[in-house]
């Protein structure tokens, strides 16, 4: 799923709130995914990986660092545990695991 292109982060413009069981996933990508809404899901969610599972979204976005500009998906405030990253409805992407109290990454697979 494709959404109107967002302009660039500014700085500050991520809040994340980390605790006991709740953490966050940084999704980095190629630049051209830039833009693209990718879906992620919980692996002990009911029917996962598959069709039942409940699915959350991030739109791909320029992130600007010093000296430097990356791509990423930024899904804030995640139960911890395992997550599937689709590629597309039917196809999983990657796998992640989100710990509580952190900031958890993964790269888009090439």
């Amino acid at each position: 799923m494709t959404e109107p292109v967002a302009g660039p982060t500014g700085p500050g413009s991520v809040v994340l709130e980390l605790g006991a069981g709740i953490g966050a996933l940084i999704l980095y990508t190629p630049p051209g995914l830039d833009g693209e809404e990718i879906e992620i899901s919980r692996d002990d969610e009911p029917g996962a990986p598959w069709s039942g599972a409940e699915r959350t979204h991030s739109q791909v976005r320029p992130r600007p660092l010093p000296g430097e500009t990356v791509y990423a998906a930024v899904y804030p405030g995640l139960p911890a545990g395992r997550y599937t990253i689709w590629r597309d409805e039917r196809t999983p992407a990657a796998t992640a695991t989100v710990t509580g109290g952190q900031v958890s990454s993964c790269r888009w697979p090439g």
